[in-house]
């Protein structure tokens, strides 16, 4: 008995470290970009108005600002902020998961690395909804598929512009009812 008791606990240990060391790259995707940070947003940006499903764009931050300001130095990080009301309404007029609400909108950073390539990072959106029921695991899956187009490039075509400070908010970028300041 105390050797299934025994296996049993170590079982139990070897799964908890498993978890421990793959969580993160489970919740979260990282895929190289064949462009430099700020074509790569530029990219990101267009596909994001491009794709439909109510996407619109509601910001573009810069958190290396911060770091420079208190006297720090940092690679270039750039966050894309994005959102669908499709996809937002339903979880916020849900009161079980509105506390979902703290990740909207939907962010996608472009970043550089020591080792001089421009990497994309973003939440698995399909890995995470699925734990917070069906309703969201749906709705999630679909902003799983919309993600994949927001990082899919035709090098053929010409960089856009990058679209800077708030999208939407004025003239330029966003259409729609997320359109003003995204969700």
């Amino acid at each position: 008995m105390l050797k299934v008791v025994g296996g049993f606990i170590a079982g139990a240990c070897f799964f908890g470290v498993l978890v421990y060391n793959f969580m993160g790259s489970m919740m979260f995707r990282e895929v190289q970009s064949p462009f430099g940070v700020e074509e790569t947003v530029a990219r990101i940006q267009q596909n994001i108005q491009n794709t439909g499903n109510g996407w619109a764009l509601s910001g573009l931050r810069n958190p290396g600002k911060a770091v420079e300001a208190d006297g720090g130095n940092t690679l270039p990080v750039l966050l894309i902020e994005a959102c669908s009301t499709k996809y937002s309404g339903p979880i916020l007029k849900d009161d079980s998961v509105r506390f979902l609400s703290n990740l909207m909108p939907c962010k996608i950073s472009v970043y550089k690395k020591n080792d001089g390539k421009t990497y994309i990072g973003m939440m698995n959106a399909g890995f995470m909804g699925g734990m917070f029921g069906s309703m969201v695991g749906e709705t999630m899956s679909h902003v799983a598929a919309d993600q994949a187009k927001f990082i899919q490039f035709d090098p053929s075509k010409p960089a856009p512009a990058m679209i800077k400070g708030t999208p939407g908010a004025g003239a330029s970028g966003g259409s729609g009812a997320g359109a003003a300041g995204g969700c």
